[in-house]
């Protein structure tokens, strides 16, 4: 039997094409260049460059993850053989401007074509993906000089980056980070900044001494590259207390002294953290000024860094959600293939011993557990998806009312793209072990390791409660929660589109009256005043239930795409892949959806149950 690739290429053509209409980007100027046949090559390069570069060294990075000799971290070469390669394809500067090196891709090709690196090795490709969202700050915020200096290293692969956010007293709570920032008088590094966001127009100093430690840093040391460059969070002496207190800095690993000369930059590895999962992927504890200056230059205005630095956050929430759809999804298919082929037992009823057994997959309780995970993956496929052309929608729309409602769209959705996928495949990770049986326990078989990379989805970038916390406290909230009705109107109109088309319009009334119970609930919660603490205590129970309702959505609309597909299709492989997703919108509806209804309860009774319990009483 020949083995299944990670993704379904079917899967993936259908949803762009089919049910996102992905094709008429090109109608748009910045895509003018593209056809569908780009988009087709571009992605078919991933899958190659997937399969046959990533995913080799897979186990090896697993195994042989990152330890220090002679005080430098060694890594296997195969890494930055296969690191070397993403960028010379051009996948970190795919969406990037022609005038930077890149391709001008939209961003929902560039993520279907990430998705199969995601699906190779993770480990891997986590360092290509935090270097792209370090040129996407530098080119976005960056100084004329910065991005002179650093923009092209950073695109090409000759420079990798990070983000260093996270401190040990100072996780989640920025708010309480200690590094510092001192001026420095001398002229800045390199030439003087221009430009419409230089710092220097404010009055600003443009370079300062950054003193403090962070840890959990992803790609923080390696010898893979010319240089680091870490995007730093950290507070200028005398600045406000809290969040508008902080700053972002450009902290390079090695920098240019007066006389050209590459020197180091007083970044110093503090430790290497070994992890359950991700192995191959460097986790450091960096100190910043320890024993030697540490130069950083301010990117943006002062006490604006978190505001800069969201947008590398919330890119990195979508990637985070991606990966957690890749290897969910790489399972599901690795489960498919053993359940296809492993043969044992015999249906229920058949009184012949003599008879042959059947593949496993003839098991009733099997293709449940197939179905949970086909529902759970392609659905979160299509969250992912939908993000991805909500932010080429907001880019490059002239339609003013539409670029407002995709920008507000994309806010609400963000969290639920980053939590989702990782909490939903962390279970679907978990059915496609259990199909595996044994095998699926045992480290020769790709599914353990799943389950232990994917297992750290729901906690970084701001761990899944922190992602409820966001939904609830302010993204249904925000301008008058305009994201969250613009979402309310897509979802009534798939609805409504539904009534049309027999085989799918009992989803819609269905769909339809979820819909309803999640404004009710929302506004309930919204009007609900006295203790904020109370008010929230029950964000996560209220972003299980968006979530959930969010992928019915996103399910109805591709069993009408599979409805439509189905009324002309003759080739059988076409209708079985149709009667496939109508299947698993059923399934959705049936099994999963009709779990908002306990959640929606709860939250509208405002149950106290977890707040009330005490510390005393565990």
């Amino acid at each position: 039997m020949t083995p299944l690739p990670l993704l379904n290429p079917r899967d993936l053509e259908f949803q762009l094409y089919e049910v996102l209409g992905v094709e008429s980007l090109v109608r748009r100027a910045r895509y003018a260049d593209h056809s569908r046949e780009t988009f087709d090559a571009v992605i078919a390069t991933a899958r190659s460059l997937a399969e046959s570069t990533l995913l080799p060294h897979r186990r090896e990075g697993d195994e042989q993850e990152p330890f220090v000799r002679d005080g430098r971290v060694v890594t296997p070469n195969a890494v930055r053989v296969a690191i070397a390669a993403i960028a010379d394809a051009g996948f970190i500067a795919a969406s990037h401007d022609y005038d930077d090196g890149g391709m001008q891709l939209p961003h929902v090709i560039t993520t279907a074509a990430m998705l199969w690196l995601d699906a190779a090795n993770i480990a891997t490709t986590s360092y290509a993906m935090l270097t792209a969202g370090v040129a996407n700050l530098v080119s976005t915020f960056g100084t004329v000089s910065q991005r002179e200096r650093y923009l092209e290293p950073l695109l090409t692969g000759r420079y990798f980056g990070t983000m260093a956010l996270t401190e040990a007293d100072a996780g989640s709570s920025l708010a309480d980070l200690r590094t510092s920032a001192a001026p420095i008088n001398a002229a800045p590094i390199g030439a003087a900044p221009i430009g419409a966001v230089s710092p220097a127009e404010h009055g600003a100093p443009t370079t300062y001494r950054i003193t403090g430690t962070k840890m959990w840093i992803s790609g923080g040391e390696h010898e893979m590259s010319e240089n680091i460059v870490h995007m730093v969070l950290a507070r200028i002496e005398g600045a406000p207390a809290g969040v508008r207190g902080i700053s972002l800095f450009l902290v390079p690993r090695y920098r240019d002294n007066e006389s050209g000369a590459r020197v180091s930059n007083g970044v110093q590895l503090g430790g290497l953290i070994h992890k359950m999962g991700w192995r191959g992927t460097t986790s450091t504890i960096l100190n910043f000024g320890e024993h030697e200056p540490c130069i950083g230059e301010l990117v943006g205005e002062p006490h604006r860094g978190l505001a800069c630095m969201f947008q590398m956050m919330n890119e990195a929430r979508i990637a985070v959600g991606r990966a957690g759809t890749a290897m969910s999804y790489a399972a599901y298919r690795h489960a498919l293939e053993y359940a296809r082929a492993r043969k044992q037992g015999r249906i229920p009823g058949e009184k012949n011993a003599a008879k042959p057994p059947v593949a496993i997959i003839e098991h009733a309780d099997v293709r449940r557990m197939l179905l949970a995970q086909k529902a759970m993956v392609e659905g979160a496929l299509a969250l992912i998806l939908e993000c991805a052309y909500l932010v080429d929608t907001e880019a490059t729309t002239t339609n003013d009312a539409e670029r407002t409602d995709a920008a507000a769209m994309l806010e609400v959705l963000t969290p639920i793209a980053k939590a989702w996928p990782g909490e939903a495949g962390q279970e679907s990770i978990s059915l496609a072990l259990q199909t595996l049986g044994g095998y699926g326990f045992a480290r020769e078989y790709p599914i353990e390791q799943f389950y232990r990379d994917n297992r750290l989805n729901p906690i970084h970038e701001g761990t899944n409660g922190v992602q409820a916390l966001d939904l609830l406290g302010r993204k249904v909230r925000q301008d008058n929660g305009a994201g969250f009705h613009a979402l309310l109107a897509q979802m009534r109109m798939v609805a409504d589109q539904s009534a049309t088309h027999p085989d799918v319009a009992p989803l819609g009334a269905q769909l339809a009256e979820a819909v309803e119970r999640l404004a009710r609930v929302t506004a309930t919660l919204l009007a609900a005043g006295g203790d904020p603490a109370r008010a929230l205590a029950n964000a996560t129970a209220y972003l299980d239930l968006v979530s959930r309702t969010v992928v019915a959505w996103l399910w109805l609309r591709q069993a009408l795409a599979a409805a439509r597909g189905l009324a002309t299709a003759t080739p059988a492989a076409e209708r079985n892949f149709y009667s496939g997703k109508v299947q698993s919108a059923r399934y959705w509806f049936g099994w999963e959806l009709p779990r908002t209804e306990q959640l929606a309860a709860l939250l509208e009774r405002a149950d106290a149950t977890p707040f009330e319990m005490q510390d005393a009483w565990f």
